[in-house]
């Protein structure tokens, strides 16, 4: 893998600006992991009949944060972005997946998500979770991502150290 390139997040700033940051950090470990390889190590998976791989984490992360930004904060009434029917099991079926596809989907959802949390005027905005039927504030919705990230990213060091044996951060 190249240089670790991740944006730091900062230490003593305010509650958004940490929040912010460290999100940055984990979206940013996660196309880390994916540096370097083909779309075929890209679609490895991580041990049959599990449909994990890099490749469908990312896509699945497409769907994360489309999902928690555009339709529970934003209230868009968006299909996801490989399930019109709401299955979020099909962002993990890759046989036909590319980087290029998935990237491009994923960084085109992170755009929406940082556009989205900038324009808020605050974190205590509130859009309603279906799944949960509940209100959440944009303040849970970015700490669910970092979460959902951070989880993520240790299932990218497993599946990344059986494609070629890169580990660490």
């Amino acid at each position: 893998m190249s240089t670790d390139t991740r944006p730091v997040p900062s230490l003593t700033g305010g509650e958004r600006e940490m929040l912010r940051g460290f999100l940055d950090y984990h979206r940013a470990t996660l196309a880390m992991k994916c540096e370097g390889l083909t779309d075929e190590q890209l679609r490895q998976r991580s041990s049959p009949p599990s449909t994990l791989s890099l490749l469908g984490l990312v896509r699945h992360m497409a769907e994360v944060e489309r999902t928690w930004f555009r339709r529970v904060i934003d209230g868009e009434d968006v299909p996801l972005v490989w399930s019109a029917d709401g299955d979020y099991q099909v962002a993990y079926e890759t046989g036909g997946a590319t980087r290029a596809e998935a990237f491009a989907a994923w960084q085109a959802e992170v755009e929406h998500s940082r556009r989205i949390e900038l324009a808020a005027p605050s974190l205590d905005v509130t859009g309603h979770q279906p799944r949960w039927d509940a209100d959440v504030s944009l303040r849970l919705v970015m700490l669910h991502l970092i979460h959902e990230y951070a989880r993520h990213n240790g299932h990218a060091d497993f599946l990344r150290e059986a494609i070629d044996g890169v580990v660490g951060a």
